[in-house]
C-alpha cells in the first residue's frame, strides 16, 4: 500500500476504534440520554415547518472526537447538496495538490533573437491559475520587455492545453450560463478583481451628461474582446433599471434600460465566451503599452513547444491562500479549476471525469462509502451532484486528523462575523447567537436545494459535525430552519441535563437573496 494511503487509513482505523471504545456509533444503537431526547424534539420541531411540507429533509450530527451520532434523520439519503459538494472538492485539493500548490503562467518563444527582434512566435501558456488579474498580464508583459523584446514578427500564441476544451459542466443549466457564478473554465484566463472571478469582466454603466444620450459604458478590466451594444437611455430622473447581459454564443453584451442623470454607476458581473480569447486580448494589449510589438495575429488553444524558451513568468497564491476567496464567497469557478488540475497532476488529464475519479478516490481514503454518492462536478452547480448528509459528516470527522485541516477549516465560512473574508457566505447569517463566531459551514443554494454543513462547538465545548440538505421545498427560502438548526447545536449541553429545556431557537432574519443564488453570488454582495 502507498504510504500516504497506508497513514490515512491508520489514522481512520484509528479514528473507529476511538468510536467503538467511547460507544456506539448511531444514536439508534443505544438507549438516548435526556439531552439527546430535548435535541431530536427540536430538530423534529424545526424540520416539521411548513416551508418543508413535501420536500425532503437529511440531516445527520455527530460528537467530532468520538463518532457518537446525537441526531439523524433521513441520513442515508441521496440528496442534491448545491454548494456543499465544494467540501468534497476542497478537501481533495488540499490533500491531493497539496497546501503550497501554485498554479503558473508562463510566457516563452522557440524564434531566434537579433537586438530587439524576436523571429517567431510568442507563447502566453497557461497553468490555470484563476486568480490572474490585468495587473499580473501587465508584469508579464513587462519581464518581456525588460529581456528586450521590442518586436515579435510571428504570433501570439495562447496555449490552454493544460486542461481539455470543455467549457462549461455538462449538467449545467443553459440560463445561467452568462452569468459570472457559471463562467467557462481553461487554463487561461483572467480575474476581474479580488474576488477572482475567472472568465468574468464587470461592465459599468454611468448616466451621459444630459438626458436622451446614452450612458457611458466601460469595463474591467478594459479589453476589445467583449463588445458592448448599448441600448440604454440616460433620463432626466426615475428609477435605475439598468440590464447589463452577454448574448449567448458570443461576446457581445446588450445595455438596455434607463439611469437618470446624476446616479450612481450601476456594475455588473458577466461571463466571457471563451476566456482563451480574452487573457490573450488582455496580455496583447499589455505588451504594447510596455512598447512590444506583435506582428503576426492571436492564436487560441495552441500548444506550447518543448524547445520553448522561457522570458517570463508569474506564479500564483499557494492553493492555502485559494482555500479563503473559495470557500468563504463559494467560487464555483475555483471549485471546476481545482478539479481539473487534481485530474491534470495525477493523472496527466485536465478533465472533469479524471479530476473527479481523483476527488473519489480520495474520499474513499478518508471514509467516505463513495457507493451512495455521484458528484458530477466540483462546485455543485450540477442538479445530478447526490450525496447522503451522512456522508459528508464522515468526510468532516475524518479530516481533523489531516495536517492542513486548521487552514482548511479557518477558510470555511463563520457564522456572523461581518467581515467578508471570515463570515462569507455566512456573515450575515445567526448574528447575535450562541451560533455566531462558532458555527464554521459550507453553503449550498440552488433553486429548491439548499444545505449547511460543517462544525459547531456546543455549549460543553464539544466540536460537533453536522450536515443539513433540504430538498423539493417550493418556498423561497429554507436559511432560517438551517439556521435554527445550528443555534440548537450551538446551546446543546449535557450538563445539567435534567433540569435543562430545549426550546426552538429563533434565527436573526438575512437580507434577501434571489432564490437559488448564494448570498456572494449577487453582486454586489447582498450577504
Amino acid at each position: 500500500m502507498h504510504r500516504r494511503l497506508f497513514t490515512r487509513a491508520l489514522a481512520v482505523s484509528v479514528l473507529v476504534a476511538t468510536a467503538a471504545a467511547a460507544g456506539p456509533t448511531t444514536a439508534t444503537a443505544e438507549a438516548p440520554t435526556p439531552a439527546q431526547t430535548r435535541l431530536h424534539a427540536t430538530i423534529d420541531a424545526i424540520l416539521a415547518d411548513s416551508r418543508l411540507d413535501g420536500a425532503q429533509a437529511g440531516v445527520v450530527v455527530v460528537d467530532a472526537a468520538t463518532g457518537r451520532t446525537l441526531y439523524d434523520r433521513n441520513g442515508q439519503r441521496r440528496l442534491v447538496p448545491a454548494s456543499n459538494t465544494k467540501l468534497l472538492t476542497s478537501t481533495a485539493a488540499m490533500d491531493l495538490l497539496g497546501p503550497g500548490h501554485r498554479f503558473t503562467t508562463d510566457v516563452s518563444t522557440d524564434g531566434p533573437r537579433r537586438a530587439g527582434l524576436l523571429s517567431g512566435d510568442l507563447y502566453l501558456r497557461g497553468g490555470g491559475d484563476p486568480t490572474m488579474l490585468a495587473a499580473d498580464y501587465d508584469q508579464l508583459a513587462e519581464q518581456v520587455a525588460a529581456a528586450g523584446v521590442r518586436v515579435v514578427t510571428g504570433d501570439l500564441v495562447a496555449d490552454d492545453t493544460r486542461y481539455d476544451r470543455s467549457r462549461l459542466g455538462p449538467d449545467w443549466t443553459w440560463d445561467d450560463e452568462p452569468y459570472y457564478y457559471a463562467a467557462q473554465v481553461s487554463a487561461l484566463t483572467v480575474a476581474p478583481d479580488t474576488d477572482y472571478d475567472a472568465g468574468t469582466v464587470i461592465v459599468h454603466a454611468e448616466p451621459g451628461a444630459r438626458a436622451g444620450s446614452r450612458p457611458k459604458i466601460s469595463m474591467t478590466p478594459d479589453n476589445g474582446w467583449l463588445r458592448v451594444d448599448n441600448r440604454a437611455q440616460t433620463v432626466a430622473e426615475g428609477e435605475t433599471t439598468i440590464s447589463i447581459e452577454r448574448e449567448h454564443g458570443g461576446n457581445t453584451v446588450v445595455v438596455t434600460g434607463q439611469i437618470a442623470v446624476g446616479e450612481a454607476t450601476e456594475s455588473d458581473w458577466v461571463t466571457v465566451w471563451e476566456p482563451t480569447g480574452y487573457a490573450a486580448d488582455v496580455f496583447r494589449s499589455a505588451l504594447r503599452r510596455h512598447g512590444v510589438r506583435v506582428l503576426g495575429r492571436t492564436v487560441l488553444g495552441a500548444a506550447t513547444p518543448d524547445t520553448a524558451r522561457p522570458l517570463a513568468r508569474h506564479d500564483s497564491m499557494p492553493l492555502a491562500d485559494l482555500m479563503v476567496p473559495f470557500l468563504k464567497l463559494s467560487n464555483n469557478g475555483h471549485a471546476e479549476v481545482l478539479t481539473k488540475e487534481l485530474g491534470r497532476v495525477l493523472s496527466g488529464s485536465g478533465t472533469w471525469s479524471a479530476g473527479l475519479s481523483a476527488i473519489g478516490e480520495y474520499a474513499g481514503d478518508a471514509g467516505v462509502d463513495t457507493g451512495t454518492l455521484r458528484q458530477r462536478d466540483g462546485s455543485g452547480l450540477s442538479r445530478r451532484n447526490l450525496v447522503p448528509p451522512a456522508q459528508f459528516v464522515t468526510l468532516l470527522s475524518a479530516v481533523r486528523a489531516e495536517p492542513w485541516f486548521d487552514t482548511w477549516y479557518a477558510a470555511l465560512p463563520v457564522a456572523g462575523n461581518p467581515d467578508r473574508f471570515v463570515g462569507g457566505t455566512l456573515r450575515s447569517r445567526m448574528v447575535g447567537t450562541a451560533a455566531a463566531d462558532n458555527v464554521h459551514a459550507k453553503t449550498g443554494s440552488l433553486t429548491g436545494a439548499s444545505g449547511l454543513s460543517g462544525y459547531v462547538t456546543d455549549a460543553d465545548g464539544r466540536l460537533l459535525a453536522f450536515s443539513i440538505v433540504l430538498n423539493n421545498y417550493l418556498t423561497s427560502s429554507v436559511k432560517g430552519l438551517e439556521d435554527q438548526i445550528a443555534i440548537a447545536l450551538a446551546t446543546y449541553t449535557e450538563k445539567g441535563a435534567a433540569t435543562a429545556r430545549m426550546t426552538v431557537p429563533t434565527a436573526p432574519d438575512s437580507p434577501r437573496v434571489p432564490e437559488g443564488r448564494e448570498c456572494s453570488w449577487v453582486k454586489p454582495a447582498l450577504c
